[in-house]
């Protein structure tokens, strides 16, 4: 059943389209890989031999894995610039790609490298392995890092990674630091393009200390420094549907934060259970000087223990991150999609985006419609459109093809669209808005499905 409110708000005057912050980072990124890889052409003199061509091999993919395991722990370090402006989903998504890229050549590096190695001392694969892991300086270190990114590697996996919970997963990837740290005196100890090479020496120290150094204050220092500050805590949770619930917290001088609609902290409770893991979630309310809140659906163990939080419990947070915003606004129209408890960011959007705005919810059932009676408020209040996707009769499931879509939002090509729900219901729906017309420029979204 669809409910619609036809009275709209007045109209505004689009914003300017910004420009994307991807590129130029892209490009700096690439650029600091070719200067890896000119940095060992410049180190490598005539090739001999099947020894000679293992171990350059060997060299080049040793350098290129240094060099990706500093792009892992600068992409990790919740950068603000990169969180907010290119958007959490796709530095997540650059980051897991990183991650493969990284293990992919490390196994290359060791092997090709043992290989080489072997091949030159005419020794056995295992003699010339356990030979270099005992007798070589920094390897031993170096080992413990490789087994230690190799099993980051494994956990993240996505085929393992749905098997394990967040909480080990979250754990075991925090160990990428560690590896990094121990590789990283292996590769200026043994590394012929850094031995008597005080130039390289000193650009890789740099490489290093630079990201570290972002890792220590935006993941360590700022957290500590805006907790002390604003002193949050639950003030109440509040049953919204179906295992859906409500946290408010209240803190200090929130307005500080910067806080805009659409956007996610990570939290961390201190209490019930749940003071050991950093979890994302969406505000699902504009943002107050003395208070925030979010809408949690009990999908796993750490959702579901939210429901028993305790007025008063002490709230960590670290954020805003997210790029969902108005920001992205680019037409005077903007139609909203949400599915299920994506619906958390669209609400705190469909409240304070300005222009003509439709919001699209989709739930099985009218029980499931979690912040439904504020919707409804919120529509009457600024002339806005509700619309609801419900399952008719015996479970049918209803009709979101570009058709419907264009039948129910009228000129939806000339929309902006923000997408926010399950992975496979944002992927049929982003299907169907492009074959309705709908410019990928204009579909916001956000997704952390790697």
């Amino acid at each position: 059943m669809t409910t619609v409110y036809e009275q709209r708000t007045a109209s505004r005057a689009a914003p300017a389209a910004r420009p994307t912050h991807a590129a130029p980072l892209l490009a700096l990124l690439w650029a600091g890989a070719a200067a890896v890889i000119a940095l060992w052409w410049s180190g490598t003199g005539s090739v001999v031999g099947a020894a000679g061509w293992l171990t350059g091999a060997g060299r080049i993919t040793g350098l290129l894995s240094g060099y990706s395991c500093a792009v892992l722990v600068g992409l990790m370090a919740r950068v603000p610039l990169l969180e907010r402006r290119i958007g959490s989903d796709r530095v997540a998504r650059w980051h897991a790609m990183a991650g493969r890229y990284t293990i992919s050549l490390l196994v290359a590096h060791v092997v090709l490298i043992l290989a080489g190695y072997a091949a030159q001392d005419r020794q056995s694969l295992w003699h010339e392995t356990v030979t270099v892991v005992l007798d070589y300086p920094e390897m031993l270190k170096a080992t413990a890092g490789t087994l230690i990114l190799l099993t980051v590697g494994i956990i993240s996996a996505r085929a393992v990674r749905r098997r394990t919970g967040y909480e080990f997963w979250y754990y075991v990837h925090l160990l990428t630091y560690a590896a990094v740290f121990l590789a990283f005196g292996h590769q200026l100890a043994l590394g012929n393009d850094f031995v008597g090479n005080a130039a390289a020496t000193a650009a890789w120290y740099a490489l290093y200390l630079g990201v570290a150094a972002l890792a220590v204050w935006f993941r360590v220092l700022v957290p500590v420094r805006l907790n002390l500050r604003h002193r949050l805590r639950v003030e109440s949770v509040h049953l919204e549907a179906p295992g859906v619930y409500s946290v408010v917290m209240v803190g200090r001088r929130l307005d500080e934060l910067d806080a805009r609609p659409g956007q996610f902290f990570r939290w961390r409770f201190l209490g019930a259970g749940l003071g050991w893991t950093s979890t994302p979630y969406s505000l699902s309310a504009p943002p107050r000087p003395d208070r925030m809140r979010i809408t949690v659906k009990s999908l796993g163990g750490h959702s579901a223990a939210v429901a028993r939080l305790r007025p008063g419990t002490p709230v960590w947070a670290e954020g805003p991150y997210g790029a969902l915003t108005a920001d992205r606004r680019t037409a005077r129209k903007a139609l909203l999609i949400a599915g299920g408890v994506g619906i958390t960011p669209m609400r705190a959007l469909f409240e304070t985006l300005p222009g003509e705005v439709t919001l699209l919810y989709r739930a099985r059932n009218r029980q499931d419609l979690a912040l439904g009676g504020e919707l409804e408020a919120v529509a009457r209040w600024r002339g806005a459109r509700v619309l609801y996707a419900l399952n008719g009769p015996h479970g049918a499931r209803p009709d979101l093809s570009a058709a419907a879509l264009r039948s129910r939002v009228p000129d939806l090509a000339g929309h902006d669209v923000y997408l926010c729900g399950p992975h496979g219901f944002a992927q049929e729906v982003y299907a169907q808005l492009r074959a309705a017309g709908v410019p990928d420029r204009r579909i916001h979204h956000e997704s952390f499905e790697l």
